[in-house]
């Protein structure tokens, strides 16, 4: 066990939250680095040019970080974060490998679901590892900016897969990714163990059922993952969809990395402004003002493609994605926390049910707006308007109504004690 401690943690260090940023961001890199190789995909498996089923590539990668969420938490609630994280490098670097060396899109689709399951411990190990050692504030402070250096990813990665693409094989987008994850395990040795021994629970069906059962007896915890759920869902879409966007909607496919690259800017920057201010304003605060203008933007975006039938002017659609993503930028961080916030004695499991619920469910609503797609940016305009009615409304009834009520002041180890655990 490590000498962490609330009062001195060493994760506070700058290092240690680039660390956690940086693991958590391979995450994106098997998604955004991808994404401008799509038609180079097509080509080298022998698909038509417009076809979508690339897109699957997206969400067999989602179910398989979905569904990861679920064998990380209560690993790491039994055996420590860093073990557990060790175990997500050597999945994820086999099915990065894999899909390097997949002869068909089947394979490579499989291949995608396992590379998944890998990159799903990176996201759970992060959150509680921050949950180990923040609460209230201090945690959203943590996770936005976690979270601003793990959109560096999104940045950059598109115009570095574009490139690859234009000197290599799409393969090797794919063999850069067993690099990086090889890189993160050496640089991860410096990672302590957050876990502390009295929190440590038992690998039996029961205890971690039971702590499940806390995480989804919460009321107000359910209610922010589900509105979690429904902002991925529409950033999974988008994720999905931008590629033919930009190239077919807009036939601008030379520019996709600097369109794409530029909003996870904006995303990133907001998340910043998020960790300076939450301290002042309040998570609870922060959160549902911005959740209660989200509709509001996103019905405008949607009338505006609607008007348009679907072909805004470019410059129009780039300003409504931007207030779409600084939106995403202050409430994904915030509502983590405020879903995390009660569950400190189930930090693992919670961090999991919270994930597979997010992802799965989002990469649901995602596929569904991808195979909308119908050469316009209707669909997707309208999934985000849909999905932001549907995030307030959890939020709302999770609060019984009432956005400015305190918390309650249940919390994980109160049920855990009264269920017996």
């Amino acid at each position: 066990m490590s000498a962490l401690t609330r009062e001195r943690p060493v994760a506070r260090s700058r290092e240690l939250t680039a660390l956690l940023a940086m693991s958590m961001a391979l995450s994106a890199l098997g998604i955004d680095l991808m994404l401008p190789g799509f038609g180079a995909i097509r080509r080298g498996l022998g698909l038509p040019p417009d076809s979508t089923a690339v897109t699957g590539l997206v969400t067999s990668y989602f179910v398989g970080l979905a569904a990861g969420q679920l064998i990380y938490g209560p690993l790491a609630d039994r055996f420590g974060r860093r073990s557990s994280l060790y175990l997500s490098y050597g999945i994820y670097a086999a099915g990065a490998l894999a899909a390097a060396l997949s002869p068909t899109l089947a394979l490579l689709l499989v291949s995608r679901f396992v590379w998944g399951l890998g990159a799903a411990g990176q996201r759970v190990i992060t959150t509680a590892v921050v949950r180990d050692l923040y609460e209230g504030e201090a945690m959203s402070r943590a996770l936005s900016l976690i979270l601003a250096v793990f959109l560096l990813v999104p940045v950059l990665a598109p115009t570095l897969g574009a490139g690859i693409v234009a000197v290599a094989s799409w393969r090797w987008m794919f063999v850069l990714c067993v690099v990086a994850v090889a890189l993160m395990a050496l640089w991860a040795v410096r990672l302590p163990e957050t876990l502390r021994d009295e929190h440590r629970r038992p690998l039996r069906f029961r205890p971690v059922t039971q702590a499940a059962r806390v995480v989804v007896s919460h009321r107000g915890t359910v209610g922010y993952t589900l509105a979690i759920t429904a902002l991925f869902g529409a950033l999974a879409g988008y994720l999905g969809s931008a590629e033919a966007i930009f190239g077919q909607t807009f036939n601008r496919p030379g520019s996709f990395p600097l369109y794409f690259g530029g909003l996870a800017a904006i995303m990133a920057a907001t998340m910043l402004i998020s960790a300076r201010i939450v301290g002042r304003v309040g998570t609870r605060r922060l959160a549902h003002t911005v959740l209660a203008i989200f509709p509001v933007a996103a019905g405008a975006l949607a009338g505006v493609a609607l008007v348009t039938d679907g072909r805004p002017p470019l410059a129009l659609f780039l300003i409504g994605m931007a207030v779409m993503t600084a939106c995403h930028g202050v409430l994904l961080p915030n509502l983590n926390t405020l879903a995390m916030g009660p569950m400190a004695e189930v930090a693992g499991t919670a961090s999991s049910v919270i994930g597979a619920v997010q992802l799965g469910g989002g990469a649901l609503v995602g596929a569904l707006l991808d195979r909308a797609f119908d050469g316009t940016v209707r669909p997707m305009a309208l999934g985000y308007f849909a999905t932001a009615v549907l995030a307030l409304a959890s939020v709302a009834w999770g609060q019984r109504g009432r956005l400015s009520r305190q918390p309650s002041a249940v919390v994980a180890t109160d049920a855990i004690t009264s269920s017996g655990a």
